[in-house]
């Protein structure tokens, strides 16, 4: 049963990535078209009204009352700031910058894991997050345009790696007392309701862009939000925030992967190279000593049990 369950979440993990390295494709041609608060809003509504008709459909029942605090800042802090920062920090630095300041994120998930969580510092884990992020480095280094940045739009990704680091280390101990789809649930609607004021905007521009941007949003809004806060959070349940947090240095490479097959946007050497850093650093993060080996697995969480 075990060994089962480690299996879902770590293709729960693949998902989860595939789908966030996906989102930074298909925002980018959203950008062209919407401005970064109502595409916030489209996405984060699209995102709450399905996950909230599923459910409905589960009976489910609210999270427990231990569970809304959390809840409520992931709603602010995730699904709205973090994704309104980041939409809008895109727009003033190169897309290497930007990915370079938001992957700071992975470290201050393992640094406040270790403390707060009490998760401590593994070695393994931290030499596996310094050669993550040297890849992202160099990723980063061969994707940029210029060497200047707006200093405006790299203030915005530093708030969109903090909120993010933030969120998952506050997601951690909540999932304790509600399951993944009500804590995705509901911190969508928050952030949804907290963005209602660029519904004019969104549908002024949504009127006046092409199909293609409706089409991201919806994509936006059921597959890197919905489904991959879902299966995210699920993984989360059978592992450390740091590691967990870890994996997503794969993002970068998963990009550079879709971008060369999507946009025909062809990747140096040096962003190659880069990338398969970065994935060597991840493989060095998620490893295990000895004893790690010898270690029974996590058991299934009752709550997981219960609702399936």
């Amino acid at each position: 049963m075990s060994e089962r369950m480690n299996t879902r979440a770590a293709l729960a993990v693949a998902v989860t990535v595939i789908c966030w390295a996906s989102a930074f494709v298909s925002i980018r041609d959203a950008g062209q078209h919407l401005d970064p608060g109502p595409l916030t809003l489209g996405r984060a509504g699209v995102a709450a009204v399905v996950l909230l008709a599923v459910w409905a459909l589960r009976r489910e029942g609210l999270p427990g009352r231990r569970a809304w605090p959390g809840i409520a800042t992931a709603g602010v802090l995730w699904f709205g700031v973090y994704m309104v920062a980041l939409n809008w920090g895109e727009q003033l630095v190169d897309a290497g910058t930007a990915a370079l300041i938001v992957n700071i994120g992975p470290i201050l998930i393992a640094l406040l894991g270790g403390w707060i969580l009490k998760e401590g510092f593994p070695p393994r884990l931290f030499l596996g997050i310094t050669v993550a992020f040297a890849g992202v480095a160099v990723v980063s280094l061969s994707m940029g345009r210029h060497g200047t940045a707006s200093v405006l739009g790299v203030l915005l990704c530093l708030v969109s790696a903090i909120t993010y680091a933030v969120s998952v280390v506050v997601q951690k101990p909540t999932l304790k007392h509600c399951s993944s789809l009500q804590f995705t649930a509901f911190g969508n609607a928050i952030a949804a309701v907290l963005c209602l004021p660029f519904a004019p905007l969104l549908l002024r521009q949504l009127g006046d862009a092409p199909a293609s941007a409706t089409l991201h949003v919806l994509y936006l809004g059921l597959f890197p939000t919905a489904l991959a806060f879902l299966t995210w959070g699920y993984a989360l349940r059978y592992t450390t925030a740091g590691k967990l947090g870890a994996t997503t240095y794969v993002v970068p490479a998963i990009v550079v992967l879709m971008s060369w097959t999507l946009l025909g946007e062809i990747p140096t050497w040096l962003t190659l190279a880069g990338g398969a850093l970065a994935l060597v650093g991840v493989a060095i993060s998620r490893s295990g000593g000895r004893k790690a080996k010898k270690a029974a697995p996590p058991a299934a969480p009752a709550e997981e049990v219960t609702t399936t």
